[in-house]
């Protein structure tokens, strides 16, 4: 039997392909709704015609106005006498009427002559009660004359009314428009909303992407019992920590009140802390310090540790005191005085946070070095129901906690769904994972947390600034700081992700070398890993600066401030001048940032 023709086979194939691609076109035509009728609908062209000429316009600058008001006695209707003849000076602008009266809605052909040439304005119809009612629009010709049918409004009177020919001209140098003075504003915030949310991101992205890269978490890896100690603790040294930022808030309370106490208490804590520290890690200690020797160092330590919160919490108090002061007394430079107090109360809010942090890393550092020192010294029975015993508990608590935020969303209000059922599944898994695995076995504590970070990063990405705005428009208010902190969130997440795959593409060569002479990881980071890093991070932010410049024009349609604000104002208000003038500002400034970035990565990079 003969072979099918390869050739054959694939100019079907080809067809085939040919076909399913107008197959998948066509329906990508009738799901868009592609109505090529509405495109040549007179209407539409008419419209688009109108837009386009009006953005062709931008409003960027205006003259003074000169103007010119003609004022005509017309009667409506016609009175029994006749209509007595107008005194008009013909030296002058000056307009007349055919006919010189008419009934309520008529219409009439007005004249007007030595206007000035090109000038424009109103026609308006002036009943006795002094309204004005605009029945046309005037537009001079090259000789200053024109000539306009309207129709007459049903307003009669016996009385005399007025026809009203104002006519307006630009004199003078041309001056900034309200559009255009109101569009600068708007473009320097809109450039200063996108620098602060891209150094607010940076700042949190720069550490978090080191989580998030598998270079660096692959190898990572604990004893059952010291992550069983770590998942235990951690909630502990949270609170723990937490709770001596209140403490320490609270006793330096009436010191805060004065710079002068403030600074006083801020100088005594730095030097006891200087003094605590050079005692508990002295630079040579040759000879092994006992159990007692270490327990002092390490309460040494923990009392230096709350000074230092304490020395955190006086400096955060200078600053804002100064800068009050400040503010009252530059003048229009207050705002200086405002940002140093606004950077003090910022300090003030992360004591708690930075306080947390700090409780949580010495609750894990405390569990790591507990977990190190069992596994080398407890025999192997023991250590195996110790690692159920505690991976049993450190389930419970896992799932509890992770079943207590569910509820604050959905708020179940049910102590067998949040607690109990949570705690008895957490057991028995936290159980099994002890039972299976070797009493000397390691668990990949580092790719679990590679995974989450990596998780969290591409979910925040997947949520559009302009949805985090609407969130934060509701926390802080309608304005650009609810911009800064959407656009923020989500430059962490974006260059979170960037950074890390920036630190899976480097060498491994430094990083062997610098791990071969036992440095720790966070100093293989910061000789291997930082080193390498530096040109791509910095190119990445000008970058990521350029697009939340190009994004937050777009969030202010969400009420996140900016520019996009008056743009989205403007359209719905049908300005197409003004909107004009914001989207050509718009590509200035993006083209200059554009250009601005080039220059930075050729000087650093």
């Amino acid at each position: 039997m003969q072979k099918p023709n390869r050739q054959l086979l694939k100019s079907a194939g080809l067809g085939l392909a040919i076909l399913f691609g107008l197959v998948v076109y066509a329906y990508g035509f009738q799901v868009t709704k592609v109505n090529l009728d509405e495109t040549r609908s007179p209407r539409r062209q008419e419209q688009l015609v109108r837009i386009l000429r009006a953005l062709a316009k931008p409003d960027l600058v205006t003259f003074q106005q000169q103007e010119v008001e003609i004022d005509l006695p017309y009667y409506v209707p016609c009175p029994e006498g006749g209509v007595p003849e107008p005194t008009i000076d013909r030296s002058r602008p000056y307009i007349e009427a055919d006919p010189p009266c008419a009934s309520p809605g008529e219409t009439i052909t007005v004249h007007g002559y030595h206007f000035a040439p090109n000038s424009k304005g109103p026609l308006n119809f002036i009943p006795p009660s002094g309204v004005k009612l605009t029945i046309g629009t005037i537009q001079a010709d090259e000789q200053g004359n024109f000539s306009l049918q309207v129709k007459l409004p049903k307003r009669d009177s016996p009385e005399v009314q007025h026809l009203r020919a104002t006519t307006r001209l630009s004199v003078g140098a041309p001056m900034p428009s309200r559009t255009a003075i109101e569009t600068w504003d708007k473009i320097v915030e809109t450039v200063f909303l996108a620098l602060l949310a891209t150094t607010f991101g940076t700042l949190l992205a720069v550490p978090l992407s080191f989580f998030a890269a598998y270079n660096l978490m692959r190898d990572v890896t604990s004893p059952v019992l010291a992550v069983a100690l770590n998942l235990l603790l951690l909630p502990v040294g949270f609170w723990l920590g937490s709770q001596a930022a209140g403490l320490i808030g609270n006793l330096t309370s009436p010191l805060r009140t004065s710079a002068l106490w403030s600074l006083l208490g801020m100088g005594a804590g730095l030097s006891l802390v200087y003094l605590a520290i050079r005692w508990a890690i002295p630079p040579e200690d040759l000879a092994s310090p006992g159990p007692w020797l270490r327990l002092a160092r390490i309460l040494v330590l923990l009392g230096a540790s709350l000074l230092a919160l304490a020395v955190f919490s006086f400096f955060s108090s200078i600053l804002i005191l100064s800068g009050s002061w400040l503010e009252s007394h530059l003048g229009n430079f207050g705002f200086i005085g405002t940002f140093i107090a606004d950077l003090g109360d910022i300090l003030g809010m992360l004591l708690s946070v930075i306080a947390a942090l700090g409780g949580a890393g010495l609750a894990t550092s405390l569990a790591g070095s507990i977990g190190r020192h069992l596994s080398r010294r407890l025999p192997e029975s023991g250590l195996k129901m110790l690692n159920v015993v505690l991976a049993a508990a450190a389930g419970a608590l896992l799932l509890m906690l992770m079943m207590a935020a569910l509820d604050w969303f959905y708020q179940f209000n049910n102590p067998l769904v949040t607690r109990i059922i949570p705690a008895g599944i957490g057991a028995i898994l936290g159980a099994v994972i002890a039972l299976r695995l070797g009493v000397h076995d390691e668990l990949p504590v580092g790719m679990a947390i590679y995974f989450i970070s990596r998780t969290i990063f591409n979910a925040l990405r997947s949520i559009e600034a302009l949805i985090m705005v609407i969130v934060f428009v509701v926390w802080v208010g309608i304005g650009p700081f609810a911009g800064v902190l959407a656009l923020s969130l989500h430059t962490v997440a974006a260059l979170a992700k960037l950074y890390s795959e920036q630190v899976e593409s480097i060498m491994e060569g430094p990083i062997e070398a610098v791990s071969a002479t036992g440095a720790s990881r966070l100093q293989t980071i910061m000789y291997a890993v930082i080193p390498q890093i530096i040109p791509p991070y910095i190119s990445f932010t000008m970058y990521r600066w350029d697009i939340n410049v190009r994004m937050s024009t777009i969030i202010g349609f969400a009420g996140g401030g900016g520019i996009g604000f008056l743009l989205y104002q403007n359209i719905n208000l049908l300005n197409y001048r003004a909107a004009s003038a914001q989207m050509l500002a718009i590509a200035i400034v993006v083209a200059s940032m554009d250009y601005l970035s080039a220059k930075l990565r050729e000087r650093v990079i």
